[in-house]
């Protein structure tokens, strides 16, 4: 049976009341958090922002730009207590989805290459590596390159 059908959660766009929830959690799953600003910055530039929630409880969040027939996934999340549910995979479907409403052709997003589990997922979605984007990231002891992934859509 699959985990995700066990949660009765819904998924709608972001808003700005949403954003306490979302920079709350947001460093409780990354070493580098992006702040409540650059969520707020995504909004107000008119990125395709959305929420993962059940009863009010925001969990799960993503930002999509789109950059004309591209879509770049800049920011998923799932707050640690409902990772391993399948969420993350069905908010990245959703997302894909988007971009193709969108008139995407191709998404792309970086990765650190020591986040396993989501290059995991995303190549079971069908991304494949493009590049490495050397130090990219910021990292305990300098910098941390990004692996640059990408599916045709």
């Amino acid at each position: 049976m699959n985990a995700v059908l066990n949660v009765k959660a819904s998924l709608r766009p972001m808003q700005q009341h949403d954003l306490d929830e979302v920079a709350r959690i947001e460093p409780t799953i990354f070493p580098y958090p992006w702040t409540r600003g650059n969520f707020r910055d995504s909004l107000d530039s008119g990125y395709s922002c959305w929420v993962y929630e059940q009863n009010g409880e925001v969990f799960g969040y993503a930002v999509l730009m789109m950059v004309l027939d591209e879509a770049h996934l800049l920011n998923i999340s799932i707050a640690a207590p409902w990772q391993g549910r399948g969420l993350g995979r069905s908010l990245l479907q959703h997302m894909m989805d988007t971009a193709r409403r969108h008139g995407a052709l191709n998404m792309f997003l970086e990765v650190r290459p020591s986040n396993i589990s989501a290059i995991s997922l995303y190549e079971s979605m069908g991304f494949n590596e493009m590049a490495i984007r050397r130090g990219y990231y910021p990292a305990k002891h300098g910098r941390e390159d990004a692996v640059l992934m990408g599916v045709a859509l």
